[in-house]
């Protein structure tokens, strides 16, 4: 595996060189100098043409200023990752780039396939064989049937991502969706497999085996405190404090938000302190890089926008480039990913590090 990981050093090289233009650079995570816009890869079919797509966007990407890259070991049956691995080693080999200035994240939780077993076992079968019958994730702790956080399955999960990505060290670890978990087993229950899952996060750290964690969601963070899949930022520092102390790794999250999911902005979901406030302003006012997911919603802003969003990004020639232009300037957001498997759309998307972000004031005009 490539030893190493982001560095402040290595990251602001990146930048330094990029021909970005001002403000596509955020400082982050310690230092971190990462790209406004990242590089996603959850959609695409387990074959081979995807990965050729992906690892072709991901060479466009480092030519354009691009060095976040995100994935999950469950996104295509682990091909997702190994895309990103194949890709990156021959861009270390080339010289194009160097281990310290790319940033890579990852997350764990689902149960995943792998889209490579020479022995095509159906999913149930690799999953029992794989995870269950050797005790990796214990079966009274898999919720809806396909999701862990056992320490012993977060520690094999990491190890596979490790060996996919060929890395040394991930840049940023996510929990996968925990509220899946919060969602059947109530809060108690759910509080006390949280804690041991960063207990196992926080040993994996000092390990050298990831570089930070944090939590990749879909409903959590924008749910309301009353509503039962609510994930509390306040409560999950105050664990990584009392797990790790001052020292924690508890430095990112990731939700979506786009033009038709405002809500990690427009809706205040986070209690901090006696005020309700948004989670990108949690993030922001306490030190956590913060990642939007589905910033053109799996393509579909990539159409034709209405033309009070045309006329707020008159820089952003196309939809995408609009949908991506409103993602990356919001306040508090690290950077907007967008999933993109192929070089036409890589060079469309990524032509944005090309163009300043918007003022926050015109991101918050939309939502009056």
């Amino acid at each position: 595996m490539i030893p190493g990981r982001a560095t402040p050093e290595g990251t602001k090289r990146f930048a330094d060189r990029s021909g970005s233009a001002p403000g596509h650079f955020r400082t982050a995570m310690g230092g971190l100098s990462l790209s406004s816009i990242g590089l996603g890869t959850y959609l695409g079919g387990a074959d081979a043409n995807t990965d050729a797509g992906y690892e072709a966007s991901i060479a466009v990407a480092l030519g354009s200023g691009i060095n976040v890259f995100d994935t999950a070991i469950n996104y295509r049956g682990q091909k997702s990752e190994r895309a990103i691995g194949r890709a990156l080693a021959k861009a270390f080999a080339e010289g194009s780039v160097a281990r310290d200035e790319v940033f890579v994240s990852t997350k764990g939780g689902y149960l995943p396939e792998d889209a490579d077993d020479p022995s095509r076992r159906r999913t149930r079968r690799y999953w029992e064989e794989t995870f269950i019958a050797t005790g990796v994730a214990p079966e009274a702790e898999i919720a809806q049937g396909c999701h862990c956080i056992a320490p012993a399955y977060l520690a094999d999960q990491i190890e596979r991502s490790r060996r996919n990505l060929g890395l040394e060290t991930i840049d940023l670890y996510y929990l996968h969706n925990v509220e899946a978990q919060l969602g059947e087993v109530g809060q108690a229950t759910f509080e006390k497999r949280l804690a041991a899952a960063v207990r196992k996060l926080e040993e994996a750290a000092n390990e050298g085996w990831i570089a930070a964690w944090g939590l990749a969601t879909w409903d959590g963070l924008r749910a309301p405190p009353e509503h039962p899949e609510h994930l509390s930022l306040a409560a999950i520092q105050e664990l990584a404090l009392e797990v790790g102390g001052e020292g924690h790794h508890f430095r990112g999250v990731q939700l979506p938000f786009n033009l038709g999911m405002g809500e990690a902005l427009g809706f205040r979901s986070q209690k901090n302190g006696a005020e309700r406030v948004s989670a990108l302003d949690f993030a922001g006012a306490s030190g956590l890089a913060a990642f939007g997911s589905a910033s053109i919603l799996q393509g579909r802003l990539a159409g034709e926008l209405p033309d009070e969003i045309v006329d707020a990004f008159p820089k952003a020639k196309t939809a995408a480039q609009q949908a991506l232009q409103f993602s990356r300037s919001a306040p508090g957001m690290t950077a907007a990913l967008v999933g993109v498997s192929s070089v036409e759309h890589a060079e469309e998307d990524f032509a944005l590090s090309r163009i300043e972000p918007a003022e926050e004031d015109v991101v918050l005009g939309l939502f009056r």
